[in-house]
């Protein structure tokens, strides 16, 4: 790893922003970021060896980073989010079982003993896609405050969930870590909101603010690698460390100069250098040696946005909302990355997963677009049944 493929990357990954810029696309940054790395990747010229354990170890950085955003993201403090709590977690549930389903009809299909694994990817959501795409379409109203509870149920529990259903052989060690990792998180919550209430936090702000010391910054760092760390110790995807931090320190409630600090090192280096090296790795060359992959890349997308539509519709969800409940990111990554170094994955399966997450993407966007060109009719936040 040099210093001259560092400013490569970070050249590379312009093209993420340089695709979002268009309004009227709607497009995620991360899509033209992992298109940059399939380009320079292994798929591409192979300019990248995303095998470079510097460039892994800044990658897996970069993912804890990701995940921790995406977690302090959820509006969990938002009291406007309460009542649709339910309705959320009612779909979420409804959605969940029908994913089950269609994970053993894709795997039965598809010749491979992974059901569990693709019914954890069918019923995933990501509120890091959502949530900027919701922001970026200005949609609002009692449909859009039940979409969200949903997303982020489903979210943490596919997160938590994948470790368990990615290697079904260590079932027990998987659950074994994520408790351990949930429960240092638990941990770490009720630890700063003590420290909040006695107004440690805000003296600490006060003072780092005024003397630019970046101490909180410098603990929050401190406190993910540790998660981190115990995330690999327990056998565990970072995934769900960065997550879970990201979670407690929101529901604490974050410094606004706090959330600028890590938003600019998360997107201005390590995110993007994360989705530059993730396009490098898949070598979607393999598609075209097994094209039974590119069909399961197709179901999985397609079948999961046919579970969010089904189990919103039920309960009185617009269309447009279940497809952008669909929208994957975290929990495939994870499933494409961990999966392949525990060598559990078919050829082209990781790539598979990954076509299945752009699937839904696409689709996402379309049904933002479309809800806000329709500006969809209020649904009941509350109940939805």
């Amino acid at each position: 790893m040099t210093f001259a493929q560092l400013s490569v990357i970070g050249l590379v990954a312009l093209l993420g922003p340089l695709l979002a810029y268009p309004a009227r696309w709607h497009l995620p940054v991360i899509l033209g970021e992992l298109a940059a790395g399939v380009v320079i990747g292994r798929t591409g010229i192979g300019y990248l060896d995303p095998t470079d354990p510097t460039l892994t170890f800044l990658a897996d950085i970069g993912f804890a980073l990701v995940m921790f955003v995406a977690g302090s993201h959820v509006p969990v403090r938002d009291p406007e989010l309460r009542p649709a709590l339910r309705g959320g977690l009612v779909r979420a549930v409804a959605v969940g079982l029908l994913a089950a389903l269609g994970g053993w009809l894709i795997a039965a299909v598809a010749g491979t003993p992974h059901a569990a694994l693709y019914g954890v990817l069918l019923a995933s959501s990501s509120a890091a896609l959502v949530l900027p795409m919701v922001d970026s379409l200005r949609l609002s109203g009692p449909s859009m405050l039940g979409l969200l509870p949903q997303v982020a149920v489903a979210d943490a529990a596919c997160i938590v969930a994948l470790p368990l259903a990615i290697d079904p052989r260590h079932a027990l060690r998987a659950a074994g870590g994520a408790a351990a990792v949930v429960g240092a998180a638990v941990v770490l919550f009720v630890v700063l909101r003590a420290l909040e209430r006695r107004g440690v936090q805000a003296r600490v702000h006060q003072v780092s603010e005024r003397r630019l010391l970046a101490v909180e910054l410098r603990i929050q760092l401190v406190v993910l690698f540790a998660l981190a760390a115990l995330a690999v110790r327990t056998h565990v995807s970072i995934m769900l460390a960065g997550f879970a931090f990201g979670l407690a320190v929101t529901a604490v409630g974050e410094p606004r100069r706090l959330a600028t600090q890590l938003f600019a090192l998360t997107e201005g280096f390590f995110g993007p250098l994360f989705f530059v090296w993730l396009g490098a790795e898949l070598n979607l060359r393999e598609l075209g040696d097994h094209p039974g992959m590119i069909v399961l890349g197709v179901a999985l997308g397609l079948g999961a946005a046919l579970v969010h539509v089904a189990g919103g519709r039920v309960l009185g969800q617009p269309v447009p909302m279940g497809l952008l409940a669909a929208a994957q990111l975290g929990v495939p990554v994870a499933a494409a990355t961990v999966g392949g170094q525990l060598g559990v994955l078919r050829a082209g399966e990781a790539s598979a997963i990954m076509l299945g997450a752009l699937s839904t993407i696409g689709l996402a966007v379309l049904g933002g677009v479309v809800a806000a060109r329709e500006r969809l009719p209020a649904a009941d936040v509350g109940g939805d049944g």
